[in-house]
């Protein structure tokens, strides 16, 4: 019997929704918390088809893929697409190579470096984020440099090795919403509005989510980011500008809960089928 091997770190509604689905399914889950897991490449059993991962924690998750794909063992998503999604830099870069709009960006070390690269990003205001990071957390609106400087001394003295990379992004006008596009392998699932008053339009902070149909922009997006980063299970963030679409973020460990409903589409289903697919390449 075909199945797969959910590693997680705490049982959220997106994994109860795709242990529902796999059981629908008649696809066999068994589910491990990786809290609980021994990487030893001598003595690991392998109970399953393939791996989905789903960590909260990216330390482990990313430990875990790298260690699953040593013993040969395929896992979802893979070592390198994890890699360019956590870190917000490199997923810039990743963007900008392939020529897929994106806002601009730039990264320094120090108060002087980041002083020149908002000059260089068209002025205040900006937008500085921690390189690696979820849920909306630790982003700033910076409106001049006073601000700039304390968010810095602030990050020198209290932040972690993570927080010492000073990215900072030019701060994009949105309608009141972005668009949070969902990829299943190689293809565009559905996507949702996330609409907020706030400039942080995510739903972890408040924002409504709503039906965002498809178009050929979407897709095109979707093709683009297939060609550029690998096939997956990705959930792009997207803005709405007057020259067009603009990718702002790919994640590669989605949440969906509050897609469901909205699009009526089953991401997890589609989540388990994908599953099976990569399993039975193998």
């Amino acid at each position: 019997m075909f199945s797969i091997g959910l590693f997680h770190s705490t049982i959220r509604k997106e994994e109860k929704l795709i242990i529902e689905a796999a059981c629908k399914s008649g696809v066999e889950i068994k589910v491990f918390d990786i809290r609980e897991q021994i990487f030893n490449p001598l003595n690991f059993p392998v109970e399953f088809n393939v791996a989905l991962e789903r960590s909260v924690s990216t330390v482990k998750g990313n430990y875990l893929i790298q260690f699953l794909e040593a013993l040969n063992i395929p896992v979802i998503n893979s070592s390198r697409l994890s890699r360019l999604c956590e870190d917000k830099f490199l997923t810039s870069l990743c963007l900008q190579k392939a020529g897929i709009r994106t806002p601009k960006f730039a990264l320094a070390f120090d108060l002087q470096g980041a002083e020149k690269a908002v000059e260089e990003l068209g002025g205040y205001p900006v937008v500085i984020k921690p390189v690696l990071g979820s849920w909306g957390r630790l982003l700033a609106k910076v409106n001049d440099r006073d601000a700039l400087e304390a968010i810095i001394e602030h990050k020198e003295v209290l932040g972690s090795p993570h927080q010492k990379p000073l990215y900072l992004q030019e701060y994009v006008r949105k309608p009141g919403r972005d668009i949070r596009l969902f990829i299943i392998g190689q293809e565009p699932l559905c996507a949702i509005y996330r609409e907020s008053e706030h400039w942080i339009t995510n739903t972890a902070r408040g924002a409504k989510a709503k039906n965002c149909p498809l178009n050929d922009e979407l897709i095109k997006i979707s093709e683009q980011l297939v060609m550029a980063i690998g096939p997956g299970l990705l959930a792009v963030d997207i803005f709405e500008t007057e020259d067009g679409l603009s990718v702002n973020e790919v994640n590669h460990t989605m949440e969906f809960r509050n897609s469901e409903e909205p699009t009526g589409v089953s991401i997890s289903n589609a989540i388990v089928s994908y599953c099976r697919k990569v399993g039975d390449e193998q």
